[in-house]
């Protein structure tokens, strides 16, 4: 029986894929559930699973062609054995010492007891064939002398104090290239874009072309929340395995800054503005394919080790490509953090359909005016890029002012206040 590997549903909106690599071959066996094929999307890379057990009979998508939803990959014969190894034959045992061109005349093979190499060591004794292998002496030109024609330790060891021929003159390396026709052959590579970055892209443009973005900026004394996490860190590791992290307290701040200007968690749909009742916040990462946002649902209801436990699996499943449709769907805010990377200052773009982007910095050490002194303070730099067709500038002032006061006292947040 022979079974259709197909392409699965993809999520909402994605009717395509492209395909990536083949895990497996033709003749090659799988197992039911193994994946088989790569394929990439416009959001997530993803396996396809064996339908069933067998051998893969036959690829009827090559690598880098375009597959829509449903259409037949390849197939996998039930029970088959794979035909090359059914048509390969049994490896050849490498020559043996001194076999090679000597060994046969005028392209006939020696037989046993005419004084050919391979026939001279076949009558040898295990320990003579060992000193032999060893050593790896040519006996193609000895004569033995043991009883019966045989080969002895002594023809070896006389075989091997023999000097060693002088070997032929080393043959000097071409010349390299000269620099001007090196350089001219190394200035530019062509690669075609993945579907993922080509789709970055569209979503980037499109934001550019539909949103009327706008950034307001702030700063944050990351002095109070700092200490907190340093006072609590050894304990809230112990308790929850999990390392608290900023991102988890900017998540926090963001969901008490949401509540209090629900425009910001909105989106537009036509001429309707669509008010979202639940914070499902995106926490953009970077991986090698590009940039991804996946998303913790309802993080409003969720605990801080909750927060950073999701995150750094969602983080991990990013990077291993392992993220699925629904891991990146549905998110109404996106918080980014540049500083990671140690970008001080940047200007966030949106995420479509989302209205705005929070974007952290770099903490870095600067001196700021407290009251009527000059203090070394850690600062963050905060930016947040809204969609100014459904958030006044001032929604967006006091939004950001929101955060700040929440990250330089902590406290609120356990206090909700």
């Amino acid at each position: 029986m022979t079974a259709e590997i197909r392409v699965p549903t993809l999520g909402e909106s994605v009717t395509e894929a492209t395909v990536s690599k083949w895990l497996k071959q033709p003749g090659e066996a799988v197992e039911r559930d193994e994946p088989v094929v790569e394929l990439e999307t416009d959001k997530v890379t993803l396996e396809v699973p064996a339908p069933q057990a067998g051998v893969i009979a036959e690829i009827l998508a090559a690598e880098g062609s375009n597959v829509p939803v449903g259409a037949v990959l390849g197939t996998i014969a039930e029970g088959m054995v794979a035909a090359t190894a059914v048509a390969a034959p049994h490896p050849s045992p490498p020559p043996l010492p001194g076999e090679g061109a000597r060994g046969a005349i005028g392209g006939q093979a020696e037989a046993p007891g005419e004084g050919g190499g391979a026939a001279m060591l076949q009558r040898a004794g295990p320990a003579v064939r060992k000193l032999v292998a060893e050593n790896a002496v040519d006996i193609s030109a000895l004569t033995p002398t043991g009883p019966g024609g045989r080969l002895t330790k002594a023809d070896v060891i006389a075989a091997r104090e023999r000097p060693a021929p002088t070997p032929a003159p080393e043959i000097a390396p071409p010349a390299p290239r000269p620099p001007s026709e090196r350089q001219a052959i190394e200035r530019e590579t062509r690669v075609r874009m993945t579907r993922l970055r080509r789709r970055i892209a569209e979503r980037l443009k499109e934001a550019q072309q539909t949103a009327a973005m706008l950034t307001t900026f702030n700063e944050i004394d990351m002095s109070a929340t700092m200490a907190l996490r340093e006072r609590w860190r050894e304990t809230f590791e112990k308790k929850h395995g999990v390392r608290l992290g900023f991102m988890s307290i900017f998540v926090k701040a963001a969901i008490v800054a949401l509540k209090e200007f629900p425009a910001v968690n909105a989106e537009i749909d036509g001429d309707e503005i669509v008010y979202k009742n639940h914070y499902d916040i995106g926490v953009a990462v970077g991986t090698e394919q590009g940039l991804v946002v996946p998303v913790v649902r309802d993080a409003d209801a969720r605990s801080f080790a909750e927060i950073e436990k999701e995150i750094g699996a969602l983080g991990r499943k990013a990077r291993d490509g392992k993220l699925a449709i629904e891991d990146l769907s549905g998110g109404t805010f996106t918080i980014s953090n540049g500083g990671v990377y140690g970008s001080l200052l940047s200007t966030p773009i949106l995420n479509p359909p989302q209205s705005a982007i929070l974007g952290m910095h770099k903490i870095e050490r600067r001196p700021v005016a407290i009251g009527e002194k000059i203090e070394i303070r850690p600062m963050m730099y905060v930016a947040l890029t809204y969609d100014h067709r459904i958030i006044d500038g001032r929604e967006a002032v006091t939004f950001l002012v929101r955060i700040k006061e929440c990250v330089e006292d902590p406290w609120r947040l356990l206090f909700d206040i």
